[in-house]
């Protein structure tokens, strides 16, 4: 039996996606491979469901998040951050050690920062450079429900409204021109279920002309570079991942062929059911419930549950990959991945697994108790 990849990234890539990387190798600098890109920066916008240019890295995510703040933030520059959890963390030290300095709007982890504190830290602080804002915490299973409000006090005040998309984009609501999102930045093997290594970021007219103005001193994650390559040749300016182009190409399609709505409302009812059949279980998010994320699920650990044993149960008996928690959350919580192709069989496997594991470390849970999350996706799937 096939390992069912249940991680908060990499995820389950549907055999279509993977095997579109059986092909020939072509150049990078061929009719072949500007016909590809210019498809892939095309398809991409649709799905970021904007009109900004795009720039398509090969990287993890953090090089793409890493390309949002060298490329935008110089010496200085204040920057007003919500923080809850390890990616916020990672992203406002970055700032800092990037010459910036980050203003950070902490909450207690499995919390969001109420909206009227990142308000009131505008206010605080004269010539805010930008707000940057981790849309799903990982780490946390959390979402911050207020970008909306975010979009709209950037452009109030003018400053540049930058999204760290990577674990939820292709999972839940994101119209980048709808809320005005500057730079936007995601990554192939999350929601958007392709194989690592493809970064796709989003970059609005004001914000690509501030990077023209101001190139930072690098040379791969240079965005200006690939500004001016797609211009005048529609190519990168160093050699991509030709395969995984292929692939995330591949990806690309399934997202725009099932719609973009119906995937989103699909993320939905497969979380809502493992919240549901995860709470018969007597197991408990870890996220508040106005924080809660569609895409990973964190879950606090009973009395009992050893998490190197139980997740050691899963993936050798059950063939289930989950992750567990790290940071001060290492051995207290453990994370589901609901994205990319996540359905019903997804769900009710999973579920049935964390029940029968639990039964082997003595816990008395009864593997009837998924079955309830069956009622949750008898419309959508």
């Amino acid at each position: 039996m096939d390992y069912l990849v249940m991680l908060p990234g990499p995820t389950n890539v549907p055999n279509r996606v993977m095997n579109a990387m059986l092909t020939h190798i072509i150049n990078h600098r061929s009719d072949d491979f500007r016909d590809l890109y210019k498809a892939i920066v095309e398809k991409t916008q649709r799905v970021f469901q904007t009109h900004n240019d795009i720039v398509l890295l090969t990287t993890s995510g953090t090089g793409a998040v890493e390309a949002s703040v060298i490329n935008i933030i110089r010496k200085d520059d204040k920057v007003i951050i919500p923080v809850n959890g390890e990616f916020g963390t990672r992203l406002a030290d970055l700032i800092d050690s990037w010459g910036g300095h980050a203003i950070r709007v902490k909450a207690p982890f499995g919390q969001n920062p109420p909206y009227s504190e990142i308000e009131e830290a505008f206010d605080q602080n004269k010539d805010i450079k930008a707000i940057y804002a981790v849309y799903n915490e990982t780490s946390t299973g959390t979402t911050l429900r207020y970008l909306d409000k975010l979009s709209q006090l950037c452009s109030e005040s003018g400053a540049f409204f930058i999204v760290d998309a990577v674990s939820i984009l292709g999972g839940d609501e994101l119209p980048v021109d709808k809320w005005n999102v500057d730079i936007c930045v995601t990554a192939s093997q999350k929601a958007l279920a392709a194989p690592p290594g493809v970064s796709p970021i989003s970059i609005s007219p004001r914000a690509k002309k501030h990077m023209q103005a101001n190139p930072p001193p690098t040379q791969y994650l240079n965005l200006k570079r690939y500004f001016k390559y797609y211009e005048e040749n529609f190519e990168t300016p160093f050699t991509p991942a030709l395969p995984l182009f292929h692939a995330f190409s591949e990806a690309l399609d399934l997202v725009l062929e099932e719609g973009l709505n119906k995937r989103i409302l699909r993320h939905k009812a497969c979380a809502d059911a493992f919240y549901e059949g995860l709470n018969a279980m007597g197991l408990s998010p870890f996220a508040k419930q106005d924080a809660r994320s569609n895409v990973v699920i964190a879950v606090n650990y009973m009395p009992g549950m050893d998490d190197k044993r139980f997740r050691g149960l899963l993936s050798q008996q059950f063939r289930v990959l989950v992750a567990g928690g790290f940071g001060e959350l290492k051995g207290k919580v453990f994370r589901i991945g609901s994205m990319g192709e996540v359905n019903k069989y997804h769900v009710m496997r999973t579920l049935s697994s964390v029940a029968y594991s639990m039964n082997i470390l003595g816990l008395n849970v009864s593997p009837d108790a998924a079955s309830i999350a069956l009622k949750r996706m008898e419309n959508v799937m």
